[in-house]
Protein backbone atom coordinates (compact mmCIF):
# COMPACT_ATOMS: atom_id res chain seq x y z
CA UNK A 1 0.00 0.00 0.00
CA UNK A 2 2.67 2.09 0.66
CA UNK A 3 4.41 1.76 -2.59
CA UNK A 4 0.86 2.28 -4.72
CA UNK A 5 0.39 5.78 -2.61
CA UNK A 6 4.22 6.68 -3.40
CA UNK A 7 3.78 5.94 -7.25
CA UNK A 8 0.76 7.58 -7.10
CA UNK A 9 2.54 10.59 -5.22
CA UNK A 10 5.08 10.69 -7.83
CA UNK A 11 2.94 10.61 -10.74
CA UNK A 12 0.99 13.82 -9.52
CA UNK A 13 4.06 15.29 -9.32
CA UNK A 14 5.13 14.53 -13.01
CA UNK A 15 1.74 15.97 -14.52
CA UNK A 16 2.21 19.16 -12.43
CA UNK A 17 5.34 19.55 -14.14
CA UNK A 18 4.13 18.84 -17.58
CA UNK A 19 1.16 20.86 -16.93
CA UNK A 20 3.92 23.73 -15.84
CA UNK A 21 6.00 23.27 -19.06
CA UNK A 22 2.97 23.08 -20.87
CA UNK A 23 1.07 26.19 -19.64
CA UNK A 24 4.99 27.84 -20.27
CA UNK A 25 5.28 26.93 -23.83
CA UNK A 26 1.52 28.08 -24.38
CA UNK A 27 2.06 31.11 -22.67
CA UNK A 28 5.78 32.03 -24.91
CA UNK A 29 3.95 31.17 -28.03
CA UNK A 30 1.15 33.44 -27.29
CA UNK A 31 3.31 36.34 -26.68
CA UNK A 32 5.62 35.57 -29.36
CA UNK A 33 2.35 35.38 -31.60
CA UNK A 34 1.13 38.45 -30.01
CA UNK A 35 4.12 40.73 -30.19
CA UNK A 36 5.26 39.73 -33.89
CA UNK A 37 1.37 40.51 -35.29
CA UNK A 38 1.48 43.94 -33.03
CA UNK A 39 4.94 44.38 -34.96
CA UNK A 40 3.45 43.31 -38.57
CA UNK A 41 0.87 45.72 -37.82
CA UNK A 42 2.57 48.90 -36.95
CA UNK A 43 4.86 48.44 -40.13
CA UNK A 44 2.35 47.87 -42.48
CA UNK A 45 0.54 50.77 -41.09
CA UNK A 46 3.43 53.11 -41.27
CA UNK A 47 4.25 51.46 -44.74
CA UNK A 48 7.88 50.55 -43.68
CA UNK A 49 6.62 47.51 -45.57
CA UNK A 50 4.74 46.65 -48.37
CA UNK A 51 1.17 44.57 -48.43
CA UNK A 52 1.58 41.86 -50.39
CA UNK A 53 -0.23 40.21 -52.60
CA UNK A 54 -3.08 37.34 -51.68
CA UNK A 55 -0.25 34.37 -53.35
CA UNK A 56 2.23 36.12 -51.27
CA UNK A 57 0.89 35.44 -47.93
CA UNK A 58 3.21 32.39 -47.34
CA UNK A 59 6.05 35.04 -46.97
CA UNK A 60 3.54 37.01 -44.63
CA UNK A 61 3.44 33.93 -42.50
CA UNK A 62 7.14 33.31 -42.55
CA UNK A 63 7.75 36.31 -41.46
CA UNK A 64 5.66 36.31 -38.14
CA UNK A 65 6.82 32.73 -37.19
CA UNK A 66 10.49 34.21 -37.50
CA UNK A 67 9.44 36.94 -34.74
CA UNK A 68 7.89 34.29 -32.82
CA UNK A 69 10.55 32.76 -32.62
CA UNK A 70 12.95 35.46 -32.00
CA UNK A 71 10.89 36.56 -28.93
CA UNK A 72 10.04 33.27 -27.88
CA UNK A 73 13.62 32.92 -27.86
CA UNK A 74 14.44 35.76 -25.84
CA UNK A 75 10.98 35.06 -22.95
CA UNK A 76 12.32 31.39 -22.97
CA UNK A 77 16.05 32.50 -21.83
CA UNK A 78 14.82 35.32 -19.62
CA UNK A 79 12.94 32.98 -17.71
CA UNK A 80 14.45 29.83 -18.33
CA UNK A 81 17.74 31.70 -16.34
CA UNK A 82 15.02 32.59 -13.14
CA UNK A 83 14.28 28.91 -13.25
CA UNK A 84 17.62 27.36 -13.98
CA UNK A 85 19.91 29.82 -11.40
CA UNK A 86 17.95 27.51 -8.69
CA UNK A 87 18.87 24.33 -10.44
CA UNK A 88 22.77 25.87 -10.87
CA UNK A 89 22.39 27.16 -6.86
CA UNK A 90 21.82 23.31 -6.05
CA UNK A 91 24.80 21.82 -8.12
CA UNK A 92 26.90 24.16 -6.71
CA UNK A 93 25.46 23.36 -3.12
CA UNK A 94 25.72 20.09 -4.01
CA UNK A 95 29.37 20.06 -5.00
CA UNK A 96 30.15 21.91 -1.34
CA UNK A 97 28.61 18.84 0.53
CA UNK A 98 30.82 16.58 -1.77
CA UNK A 99 33.86 18.44 -0.53
CA UNK A 100 32.47 17.61 2.91
CA UNK A 101 31.10 20.58 3.54
CA UNK A 102 27.94 20.25 5.99
CA UNK A 103 26.84 23.46 6.64
CA UNK A 104 25.34 24.44 3.59
CA UNK A 105 21.82 25.19 3.65
CA UNK A 106 19.50 25.92 0.52
CA UNK A 107 16.84 29.05 0.15
CA UNK A 108 13.14 27.57 -0.80
CA UNK A 109 12.67 28.09 -4.45
CA UNK A 110 9.66 29.54 -6.62
CA UNK A 111 8.22 25.87 -8.18
CA UNK A 112 6.52 23.39 -6.43
CA UNK A 113 9.38 20.77 -7.23
CA UNK A 114 11.73 23.24 -6.69
CA UNK A 115 10.76 23.73 -3.21
CA UNK A 116 10.99 20.03 -2.52
CA UNK A 117 13.98 19.12 -3.86
CA UNK A 118 15.41 22.01 -1.67
CA UNK A 119 13.56 20.53 1.62
CA UNK A 120 14.68 16.64 0.56
CA UNK A 121 18.54 18.70 -0.23
CA UNK A 122 18.50 20.66 3.94
CA UNK A 123 16.92 17.66 5.24
CA UNK A 124 19.71 15.09 3.67
CA UNK A 125 22.59 18.25 4.75
CA UNK A 126 21.35 18.09 8.15
CA UNK A 127 21.58 13.76 8.41
CA UNK A 128 25.07 13.76 6.67
CA UNK A 129 25.88 16.56 9.49
CA UNK A 130 24.71 14.46 12.44
CA UNK A 131 26.49 11.75 11.22
CA UNK A 132 29.65 13.25 10.67
CA UNK A 133 29.58 14.51 14.12
CA UNK A 134 28.39 11.18 15.63
CA UNK A 135 31.15 9.19 13.50
CA UNK A 136 33.89 12.58 14.91
CA UNK A 137 32.62 11.81 18.37
CA UNK A 138 33.02 8.09 18.02
CA UNK A 139 36.62 8.10 16.64
CA UNK A 140 37.62 10.51 19.37
CA UNK A 141 35.43 8.30 22.24
CA UNK A 142 37.08 5.43 20.75
CA UNK A 143 41.24 6.65 20.34
CA UNK A 144 40.69 8.22 24.49
CA UNK A 145 39.58 4.20 25.40
CA UNK A 146 41.92 2.91 23.61
CA UNK A 147 44.74 5.58 24.59
CA UNK A 148 44.60 4.78 28.71
CA UNK A 149 44.80 0.73 28.78
CA UNK A 150 47.42 0.56 26.20
CA UNK A 151 49.46 3.62 28.34
CA UNK A 152 48.74 1.67 31.41
CA UNK A 153 50.02 -1.74 29.76
CA UNK A 154 52.93 -0.23 29.02
CA UNK A 155 54.07 1.99 32.09
CA UNK A 156 53.34 -1.67 34.12
CA UNK A 157 55.36 -3.81 31.49
CA UNK A 158 58.29 -0.97 31.79
CA UNK A 159 58.45 -1.44 35.92
CA UNK A 160 58.59 -5.13 35.64
CA UNK A 161 62.17 -4.80 33.88
CA UNK A 162 63.48 -3.46 37.28
CA UNK A 163 65.28 -6.03 39.26
CA UNK A 164 64.34 -4.19 42.18
CA UNK A 165 61.01 -5.06 42.39
CA UNK A 166 59.45 -7.37 45.01
CA UNK A 167 57.20 -10.40 44.45
CA UNK A 168 54.36 -8.60 45.70
CA UNK A 169 55.26 -5.78 42.93
CA UNK A 170 55.39 -7.87 40.53
CA UNK A 171 52.12 -9.58 40.74
CA UNK A 172 50.32 -6.51 41.87
CA UNK A 173 51.97 -5.13 38.00
CA UNK A 174 51.04 -8.30 36.01
CA UNK A 175 47.25 -8.54 37.40
CA UNK A 176 47.02 -4.65 36.23
CA UNK A 177 48.28 -5.58 32.79
CA UNK A 178 46.15 -8.55 32.65
CA UNK A 179 42.82 -6.64 33.70
CA UNK A 180 44.00 -3.97 31.07
CA UNK A 181 44.04 -6.23 28.58
CA UNK A 182 40.73 -8.02 29.06
CA UNK A 183 39.51 -4.44 29.11
CA UNK A 184 40.75 -3.76 25.75
CA UNK A 185 39.43 -6.85 24.53
CA UNK A 186 35.97 -5.70 25.70
CA UNK A 187 36.56 -2.80 24.36
CA UNK A 188 37.20 -4.08 20.89
CA UNK A 189 34.69 -6.91 21.23
CA UNK A 190 31.51 -4.39 21.91
CA UNK A 191 33.00 -1.74 18.96
CA UNK A 192 32.91 -4.72 16.79
CA UNK A 193 29.47 -6.06 17.78
CA UNK A 194 28.05 -2.54 17.94
CA UNK A 195 29.32 -1.72 14.37
CA UNK A 196 28.17 -5.23 13.14
CA UNK A 197 24.49 -4.60 14.56
CA UNK A 198 24.22 -1.05 13.37
CA UNK A 199 24.65 -2.07 9.63
CA UNK A 200 22.10 -4.98 10.25
CA UNK A 201 18.34 -4.55 9.89
CA UNK A 202 17.13 -7.89 10.74
CA UNK A 203 18.47 -10.97 13.31
CA UNK A 204 18.53 -13.93 11.15
CA UNK A 205 19.28 -17.54 12.47
CA UNK A 206 15.98 -16.91 14.89
CA UNK A 207 14.75 -20.15 16.61
CA UNK A 208 12.53 -20.71 19.88
CA UNK A 209 14.56 -21.34 23.27
CA UNK A 210 13.46 -21.32 27.00
CA UNK A 211 14.67 -17.61 27.88
CA UNK A 212 14.72 -18.77 31.60
CA UNK A 213 17.52 -21.20 30.82
CA UNK A 214 19.49 -18.57 29.08
CA UNK A 215 19.40 -15.93 31.88
CA UNK A 216 20.45 -19.20 34.27
CA UNK A 217 23.16 -19.48 32.64
CA UNK A 218 24.22 -16.22 32.72
CA UNK A 219 24.03 -15.93 36.01
CA UNK A 220 26.17 -19.05 36.44
CA UNK A 221 28.80 -17.28 33.95
CA UNK A 222 28.68 -14.29 36.26
CA UNK A 223 29.28 -16.03 39.51
CA UNK A 224 32.52 -15.51 40.10
CA UNK A 225 31.77 -11.58 40.07
CA UNK A 226 28.86 -11.91 42.60
CA UNK A 227 31.15 -14.22 44.86
CA UNK A 228 33.92 -11.43 44.42
CA UNK A 229 31.41 -8.77 45.68
CA UNK A 230 29.59 -10.92 48.36
CA UNK A 231 26.22 -10.29 46.55
CA UNK A 232 22.94 -12.39 46.74
CA UNK A 233 20.94 -13.37 43.75
CA UNK A 234 17.21 -12.87 44.40
CA UNK A 235 16.04 -14.99 41.44
CA UNK A 236 12.23 -15.36 40.55
CA UNK A 237 12.21 -17.14 36.59
CA UNK A 238 8.86 -18.53 35.46
CA UNK A 239 9.24 -21.54 32.70
CA UNK A 240 9.58 -18.84 28.96
CA UNK A 241 10.40 -19.69 25.81
CA UNK A 242 10.67 -17.08 23.00
CA UNK A 243 11.71 -17.08 19.20
CA UNK A 244 14.64 -15.11 19.01
CA UNK A 245 18.32 -14.40 17.73
CA UNK A 246 19.71 -16.24 21.00
CA UNK A 247 23.20 -15.41 20.85
CA UNK A 248 22.68 -12.08 20.37
CA UNK A 249 19.67 -11.90 23.23
CA UNK A 250 22.20 -13.40 25.70
CA UNK A 251 24.68 -10.30 25.43
CA UNK A 252 21.22 -8.65 27.27
CA UNK A 253 21.74 -10.27 30.12
CA UNK A 254 25.61 -10.18 30.39
CA UNK A 255 25.21 -6.72 29.84
CA UNK A 256 22.60 -5.79 32.41
CA UNK A 257 23.69 -8.35 35.30
CA UNK A 258 27.41 -6.75 34.89
CA UNK A 259 26.02 -3.59 35.20
CA UNK A 260 23.86 -4.43 37.96
CA UNK A 261 27.19 -6.24 39.85
CA UNK A 262 29.08 -3.18 38.97
CA UNK A 263 26.80 -0.62 40.67
CA UNK A 264 25.69 -2.86 44.03
CA UNK A 265 27.51 -2.44 47.05
CA UNK A 266 29.19 -5.36 48.78
CA UNK A 267 27.14 -7.57 50.38
CA UNK A 268 23.89 -6.32 48.57
CA UNK A 269 20.99 -8.14 46.66
CA UNK A 270 20.68 -8.30 42.71
CA UNK A 271 17.06 -9.13 41.97
CA UNK A 272 16.25 -11.02 38.80
CA UNK A 273 12.60 -12.02 37.66
CA UNK A 274 10.93 -13.53 34.93
CA UNK A 275 7.53 -13.73 33.70
CA UNK A 276 5.00 -13.40 30.72
CA UNK A 277 2.49 -10.98 30.35
CA UNK A 278 -0.10 -11.31 27.24
CA UNK A 279 2.44 -12.10 24.32
CA UNK A 280 5.30 -10.61 25.59
CA UNK A 281 8.39 -11.69 28.10
CA UNK A 282 9.16 -9.44 30.80
CA UNK A 283 12.71 -9.35 32.35
CA UNK A 284 13.60 -7.21 35.25
CA UNK A 285 16.75 -6.75 36.86
CA UNK A 286 17.24 -4.34 40.15
CA UNK A 287 20.68 -3.60 42.17
CA UNK A 288 20.66 -1.65 45.40
CA UNK A 289 23.34 0.87 44.09
CA UNK A 290 23.36 4.68 44.49
CA UNK A 291 20.96 5.34 41.67
CA UNK A 292 20.57 8.09 38.80
CA UNK A 293 19.15 11.00 38.43
CA UNK A 294 16.73 12.50 35.12
CA UNK A 295 20.11 13.61 33.26
CA UNK A 296 21.90 10.43 33.75
CA UNK A 297 19.62 8.38 32.82
CA UNK A 298 18.28 10.04 29.46
CA UNK A 299 22.06 10.08 28.02
CA UNK A 300 22.54 5.92 29.68
CA UNK A 301 22.12 4.75 25.98
CA UNK A 302 24.80 7.06 24.11
CA UNK A 303 28.01 5.61 22.98
CA UNK A 304 31.02 5.97 25.63
CA UNK A 305 28.62 7.37 28.51
CA UNK A 306 29.39 6.58 31.68
CA UNK A 307 27.27 8.45 34.33
CA UNK A 308 29.50 7.39 37.30
CA UNK A 309 32.68 8.27 36.39
CA UNK A 310 34.49 6.84 39.18
CA UNK A 311 33.87 3.58 37.67
CA UNK A 312 35.14 4.16 34.17
CA UNK A 313 37.67 1.90 34.49
CA UNK A 314 35.16 -1.07 35.19
CA UNK A 315 33.56 -0.01 31.60
CA UNK A 316 33.59 1.50 28.43
CA UNK A 317 30.29 2.95 28.10
CA UNK A 318 29.10 0.54 25.21
CA UNK A 319 27.10 -2.13 26.60
CA UNK A 320 24.07 -0.35 27.31
CA UNK A 321 24.05 1.13 23.95
CA UNK A 322 24.82 -2.92 22.97
CA UNK A 323 21.35 -3.44 24.76
CA UNK A 324 19.48 -0.72 22.97
CA UNK A 325 20.56 -1.89 19.63
CA UNK A 326 19.46 -5.46 20.06
CA UNK A 327 16.31 -4.83 21.27
CA UNK A 328 15.17 -2.49 18.01
CA UNK A 329 15.99 -5.46 16.04
CA UNK A 330 14.36 -8.09 18.11
CA UNK A 331 10.95 -5.59 18.77
CA UNK A 332 11.49 -5.19 21.98
CA UNK A 333 12.23 -2.41 24.56
CA UNK A 334 13.49 -1.39 27.79
CA UNK A 335 12.57 1.18 30.68
CA UNK A 336 14.77 2.40 33.46
CA UNK A 337 13.62 3.37 36.77
CA UNK A 338 15.81 4.94 38.98
CA UNK A 339 16.33 7.90 42.00
CA UNK A 340 19.84 8.96 43.46
CA UNK A 341 20.33 6.72 46.43
CA UNK A 342 17.87 3.87 45.22
CA UNK A 343 19.25 2.05 42.84
CA UNK A 344 18.30 1.18 39.28
CA UNK A 345 15.92 -1.19 37.75
CA UNK A 346 15.96 -1.91 34.18
CA UNK A 347 12.62 -3.91 32.76
CA UNK A 348 12.80 -5.77 28.94
CA UNK A 349 10.15 -6.04 27.42
CA UNK A 350 10.68 -8.69 24.16
CA UNK A 351 8.13 -10.53 22.22
CA UNK A 352 7.46 -14.46 22.72
CA UNK A 353 7.21 -14.47 18.70
CA UNK A 354 7.77 -12.14 16.25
Amino acid sequence: MIGVNANRRMMKRKLSLLVILVTMIFAILSASMMISGFVTFILLSRGLIPFLPEKMHILVIMYMALVSVFTGTIFARVGGKHFLRQIYTLVDATREVAAGNFNVRLGSGSAREIVLITESFNYMVKELSTIETLRSDFVSNISHEFKTPVSSIRGFARRLKKDTLTDEQRNEYLDIIISESERLTRLSGNVLLLSRLEGTDILREEAEYPLDEQIRRTILLLEQQFQKKGLDADISLDAVNITANEEMVSHLWINLLGNAIKFSPEGGTVKISLKAEDTDAVVSISDEGAGMDGEVKKRIFDKFYQGDQSRATEGNGLGLSLVKRILELENGKIEVESEPGNGARFTVTLPLRK
